[in-house]
């Protein structure tokens, strides 16, 4: 018998009131702060990165830390590392008045013209993790949103950027580039970057009809010799590129913005709710 994973477009107050609470305790901000497009991250320097340079503060709770720019309508939040943390994030924020989120992430390159320091645009993962069960069966495929993509290129190509598209897969075993039984699953399956939390976050952001993409940045060649992620590569990786990953992802929300100004195709937040103004509120169109 085939699990039953219609999605329920009413909203349960108590869920709700249980999310928003949670999001508020793991991120010490209250939901009033949230901003309309949201970056995701695993790394609190991006989120240090992005307060400094906009001299704002940060916010920690007991799980995430996060800042808010009211002036761009962004704010950035680091929700750790793997899918389940991944999955947790978008079941909080779906009951946020977001109009669209970034996963500002760092890949493995899998194929040997990549080089560390480019980026990769997922256009869709490999549900290797198991978290994205829980929303859809397998034979739903992860798929980033593809205005957000196309909004992520288009930032790219303005600053000549280089970059690769593709299919990444997400797992769930950070130390795996010692098992050969899975480095022969890659070899078959074909993806070309290996990560931990797309899959997830575009199962769930699918599900919650949040409009959801990713910019990564290749950080390790793990397949080629030498090439698996050290202290000392991963430290350079963060003090050449940290600026430019942030930057980018501001950039890309505000063309987003401007993008969803003038056409919505694309992007459908749903029927689920509608806020007209910052407080959460439960209500239905």
């Amino acid at each position: 018998m085939e699990e039953d994973c219609t999605y329920n477009f009413n909203v349960n107050p108590l869920e709700e009131k249980i999310a928003t609470d949670t999001l508020e305790r793991y991120s010490g901000s209250t939901v009033q702060d949230f901003q309309p497009y949201l970056l995701l991250t695993n790394f609190p320097r991006y989120v240090r990165q992005f307060a400094n340079d906009r001299n704002l503060p940060i916010l920690e709770g007991s799980m995430f830390s996060v800042a808010h720019s009211p002036e761009e309508k962004v704010s950035i939040l680091d929700f750790k590392i793997g899918s389940a943390a991944a999955a947790l994030i978008i079941d909080l924020c779906a009951f946020l008045p977001i109009r669209a989120a970034l996963l500002l992430g760092m890949c493995g390159g899998l194929r040997k013209h990549h080089k560390i320091g480019d980026y990769f645009v997922p256009v869709a993962g490999i549900r290797g993790e198991g978290t994205s069960d829980f929303y859809f069966p397998q034979e739903v495929p992860s798929m980033a949103n593809f205005l957000v993509q196309k909004c992520v290129s288009n930032v790219l190509d303005q600053q000549n950027s280089t970059y690769h598209i593709g299919i990444t897969h997400t797992t769930n075993k950070r130390f795996w580039e010692f098992n050969e039984n899975f480095k022969s699953r890659l070899e078959k399956t074909r993806p070309q970057a290996i990560e931990m939390e797309c899959a997830t976050l575009f199962m769930a952001s699918y599900y919650h009809k949040l409009p959801l993409g990713a910019l990564l940045l290749i950080s390790d060649l793990p397949l080629g010799k030498d090439g698996v992620k050290t202290k000392q590569s991963s430290e350079k990786v963060y003090q050449e590129y940290t600026i430019d990953h942030v930057d980018k992802g501001v950039k890309i929300m505000l063309e987003l913005d401007a993008t969803l100004n003038h056409q919505a195709k694309g992007v459908f937040r749903g029927a689920r709710r509608r806020f007209e103004s910052p407080k959460i509120a439960i209500s239905e169109v």
